[in-house]
């Protein structure tokens, strides 16, 4: 009978023991650090790079390359994270990352560099989506916002750290440390990854949705090309080929949607559009993506003009909404675990974020850098208590094997948003901006007017006659303020929608222990303990593999399911 349970007893599962979480979380953290800062710190250094690889007229490419790889990939790493397991997936992602990050720096030419852009991408929105799922791997709902907090807050440091280490290096060293800085952050993060890790892998049962990772990613790019056409002055919202690539975002998505209805195992299931919860969540993120990054991208151009500084010093004046940003994501995420009630974050933070939005309605040259930071803080604090929350919402609203699926969902939408909030706006912003400064120039009887308005410094803004000074800067504040005025509604239909989110109880179980593939909690830290006392203890003569004299965390788990009647730390 020995030998009988011995041969059907699986694979010892992991022990999910509160040192081991905090091991993977400083993994997480690392990989988290490695791709948001990625993101901001070629800001400050793309006038220099380039200036030296002669891209000028394209450096544009340097945002979409890098956006596009990371929004097609990031259902794909959730749907394959599900399937095959996170750990492989999150070591690529890292060493991808990594070595795109040597590329980069070593590029001979503007088309190489943007090459390796566009492979960073590809290893930075696995490392994103793989950090969220993860962590609903080994954290149960009910304890997971205070680490999520923390990786949420990674992103507001990384913001403003990002441009002011990138201008330090154009300053004081050279643009390829921009990416050399990632060689031991990727170094360390891949050496913690190896080592605290220890997840399981998996095999696909399935066939691979191909056809629905090809569609994907077609309708993914057709959108970034018509958001992007659409949004420059070389093409503009009525060019036709700016609404060839809406067509063919129209005819890819249609034929996606019918791929994934009839493909076995589709990358993005059409049964979670039936669950309400993650509709309703995933709806509240487009929303805020559409006015959320609208207004940070914006914001900054504007500090860089009234204060006349360069993007490195002005990038400071982002920090109160870091702050912001940082201190309730922090916050709620304690919060929740303590009170087990997610519901009236989203709908605080949505009016909190259209107050701090309608305030910078009001913005001029008048307005005073420390209350247009009152303003950012207030902004960055409204984020800081939907953000995080609300993909917390989504993994738990959804079964524990599709939780990376989810997630990835949830955030590729979320940037769908963010790119045609970015294009449309930004198109309002700057034909707003052209024609008053145009006004300025031409009024001032500033000669080349419309080459003047090209080739605006803004270190070279205090050196300036008076009158024109401060008529750049009402132009940047008089094109701005409208723009937010456009962007509040969204937010509030965000409050709406968070109005309706509904309410239910957190999951005591992490995804791997309802796997079956972890055992958490009490039990674990007993396992544990137990384990310890053994190798302290000599084994009993004649005691043989399967006994309690040489325990392991398979048969103490087998031997608590068969004795029902023993205790159970759980």
């Amino acid at each position: 009978m020995t030998s009988v349970t011995q041969a059907s007893t699986p694979a010892a599962p992991l022990l999910l023991t509160q040192r081991r979480i905090w091991i993977i979380f400083s993994a997480l953290i690392a990989g988290m650090m490695l791709s948001s800062l990625d993101q901001t710190i070629v800001s400050t250094a793309m006038p220099t790079i380039v200036g030296q690889l002669g891209g000028v007229e394209h450096q544009a490419w340097i945002t979409t390359a890098y956006l596009l790889a990371t929004t097609i990939v990031m259902p794909i790493y959730g749907k394959f994270g599900d399937v095959l397991g996170r750990r492989n997936l999150f070591l690529i992602a890292i060493a991808l990352f990594t070595i795109a990050s040597v590329g980069a720096a070593l590029a001979p030419s503007f088309m190489w560099f943007v090459v390796f852009r566009a492979l960073q991408g590809l290893g930075g929105g696995g490392l994103m989506i793989l950090s969220q799922a993860i962590i609903a791997d080994i954290v149960p709902a009910s304890e997971r916002g205070k680490y999520m907090g923390p990786l949420g807050a990674i992103f507001g440091l990384s913001a403003v750290a990002g441009p002011l280490l990138g201008g330090f290096f154009v300053d004081h060293l050279t643009w390829q440390w921009a990416f050399y800085i990632n060689i031991p952050i990727g170094i360390a993060a891949f050496a913690i990854a190896w080592f605290a890790l220890t997840l399981p892998s998996k095999k696909a049962e399935k066939k691979i949705d191909i056809f629905g990772v090809l569609l994907l990613s077609i309708a993914t790019t057709c959108l970034i090309f018509f958001t992007d056409f659409g949004g420059s002055k070389n093409h503009g919202w009525d060019a036709p080929e700016t609404w060839l690539w809406g067509g063919g975002l129209l005819l890819a998505a249609l034929a996606f949607v019918l791929v994934e209805s009839r493909v076995e195992d589709p990358i993005i299931p059409l049964s979670l559009f039936k669950n309400p919860i993650f509709i309703n969540a995933t709806a509240i993120g487009f929303t805020l993506g559409l006015g959320m990054f609208s207004a940070i991208a914006f914001v900054p151009t504007f500090l860089q003009m009234s204060s006349g500084t360069s993007a490195a010093v002005s990038g400071l004046l982002m920090l109160p909404m870091m702050v912001g940003m940082m201190g309730t994501s922090i916050w709620s995420g304690i919060m929740i675990t303590k009170r087990q009630k997610y519901k009236m974050y989203p709908i605080i933070g949505t009016l909190v974020t259209a107050a701090g939005m309608t305030a910078m309605t009001t913005l001029a040259a008048s307005t005073p850098i420390w209350l247009i930071c009152v303003y950012l803080f207030v902004f960055g604090a409204g984020l800081g208590l939907i953000m995080q929350v609300i993909v917390l919402v989504v993994q738990n609203a959804v079964d524990p094997g599709m939780v990376g699926t989810a997630t990835s969902t949830n955030n590729y939408f979320r940037e769908v948003g963010a790119s045609l909030g970015v294009a449309i706006f930004g198109a309002m912003f700057t034909n707003r901006l052209s024609e008053s400064l145009s006004d300025v120039f031409s009024g001032a009887g500033v000669p080349n007017a419309e080459q003047a308005v090209s080739t605006i410094d803004p270190q070279k803004l205090a050196d300036m006659p008076a009158p024109i000074r401060e008529g750049v800067v009402n132009a940047y504040a008089d094109s701005l303020a409208p723009v937010f005025w456009y962007l509040i509604p969204f937010i509030l239909l965000a409050f709406l929608l968070a109005l309706f989110l509904k309410q239910i109880p957190l999951s005591g179980e992490s995804g791997m222990v309802a796997r079956g593939e972890a055992i958490g909690g009490a039990e674990a830290e007993a396992l544990e303990a137990a384990q310890r006392d053994e190798t302290k203890q000599p084994t009993p003569v004649g005691a043989g593999s399967g006994t309690r004299g040489e325990a392991t965390p398979g048969s103490l788990a087998a031997e608590s399911e068969t004795n029902p009647s023993g205790s159970d730390p759980r």
